[in-house]
Order: structure tokens, then C-alpha cells, then sequence
């Protein structure tokens, strides 16, 4: 078989799948429709791949059940819906459906990621007399694990073990609860399971690996997070 052979295959491949994916959606030409129909009715492979398409259709319609859209997004997805069935042929209905609850999924997690945005604050670090010429940022988004701290600092001179950065959050009581370790502060991401409204100052020390846990006190970059929203 030649290379163009082979080419002018797989195009028609690739256009029948095309064309029974939109028949198991709806969106298929009513010219089309008769056409491919026929095809499918005399053709058991044509037949097992239309069914493995409406398939991933129930199964996207399933996923649209378990989305929790908003009541004004639902009421909007069902008047779509409504406008459709108004135009649609009558065989066309219920595969339109399905291709509107594919369409309410996409909305609906848009909506909910939206409206449902992560709980966020930043705090700016300041230098100490120890590295003058650091500084840095940190931002603290919530998520279901704990709080994720990004933080990026330039001018810390990198630490090869046994030397290293540790973060540290402190509460108005002096409470220090450790974060993470870090070698360069380009690019560092720790994690807090206490959260910054309570724990608001945020620190970066110098520290060395040995059987003191405590902080070694030598801070080189702190900061304040900003929870006034």
C-alpha cells in the first residue's frame, strides 16, 4: 500500500468517527443522518464504535448529573435545552440531550471554579541585618490537605547540606510552627496545617541538619500575611 494510500485511509478513518461521534451527539446534518444511519444498520463494526460513542455520551451526561451548578446556571442550561428540542428533528432530541448535558459539565465546573474560588493570602518578606540585600513573597492558597505556601526569595545566597532554609509561621504568642526546608529560594513551595489568620508572620532562618529542631533564631527574611482580603 502506498504512502498516499495509506494517507487518504486514514483520513476517511478519522472523518467516519467524526461523523459518528456527531450522530451520537446530534449535531450530524439530516442529510448526513439518513446516509450514516444506513451504513451503521448494515455494518456490526460501524454499529459497535456508534454505541462506544453514545457511551462516552451517557457517560458525560452522568458526570452533568453530579455537578452542582448554581440554580441560575441550571435554569439557563434547561432553557438551552428546551430551545433546542424546539428545532431539533424529532430523531434528533434525545442525542441533543445528551450533547447539552456535555455542555452543562463544562459550564457548571467553570461556574463552581469560579464561584468557588480557594481561600488566597500574601505576605511580603522584608530582609534582616543578617542577608541586607534578600527579599521575597509568599502566597498561601487553602486546600483540603493543609495550606499550600508558595514562596520565591532572591538575594539568599544558596545553602548545600548540612546547610539549609527553613520557613516558619508564628501566632501572637510566639508559637513557631515549622513549614519546610529549602536549599534555594527561587522557587520553594511548603506546607502549613495551621492556618495564617491565626499564624500571621511568616520567617525564613538559617539553619544546619543536627539534633536541635528548634529555630536556630537567625532569621533572614520576615513578613506579615495580609488577611485583610
Amino acid at each position: 500500500m502506498t504512502t498516499r494510500r495509506r494517507r487518504r485511509d486514514d483520513d476517511d478513518g478519522s472523518r467516519e468517527i467524526a461523523e459518528l461521534a456527531a450522530l451520537a451527539d446530534g449535531s450530524l446534518s439530516p442529510e448526513r443522518r439518513a446516509a450514516l444511519e444506513a451504513r451503521v444498520a448494515a455494518s456490526p463494526e460501524l454499529a459497535d464504535r456508534l454505541t462506544e460513542q453514545e457511551r462516552a455520551i451517557a457517560l458525560a451526561q452522568s458526570a452533568a448529573d453530579e455537578v452542582e451548578a448554581p440554580a441560575a446556571l441550571r435554569a439557563r442550561i434547561e432553557a438551552r435545552r428546551r430551545a433546542k428540542r424546539a428545532w431539533l428533528p424529532r430523531g434528533v432530541v434525545l442525542a441533543g440531550a445528551a450533547l447539552t448535558a456535555v455542555l452543562a459539565v463544562g459550564i457548571g465546573v467553570a461556574a463552581l471554579g469560579s464561584s468557588g474560588s480557594a481561600e488566597t493570602f500574601h505576605a511580603a518578606l522584608q530582609p534582616t541585618d543578617l542577608v541586607p540585600a534578600a527579599s521575597g513573597a509568599a502566597t498561601m492558597t487553602k486546600t483540603s490537605s493543609g495550606w499550600r505556601i508558595e514562596l520565591r526569595a532572591t538575594g539568599l545566597p544558596r545553602r548545600e547540606a548540612p546547610l539549609f532554609y527553613a520557613a516558619w509561621l508564628r501566632n501572637s504568642a510566639g508559637v513557631l510552627v515549622p513549614i519546610g526546608t529549602f536549599n534555594d529560594g527561587r522557587d520553594v513551595t511548603l506546607w502549613a496545617g495551621v492556618s495564617p489568620k491565626e499564624f500571621s508572620t511568616i520567617s525564613v532562618t538559617r539553619e544546619r541538619a543536627d539534633t536541635d529542631q528548634d529555630s536556630s533564631g537567625e532569621r533572614v527574611l520576615v513578613g506579615t500575611v495580609d488577611t485583610s482580603g
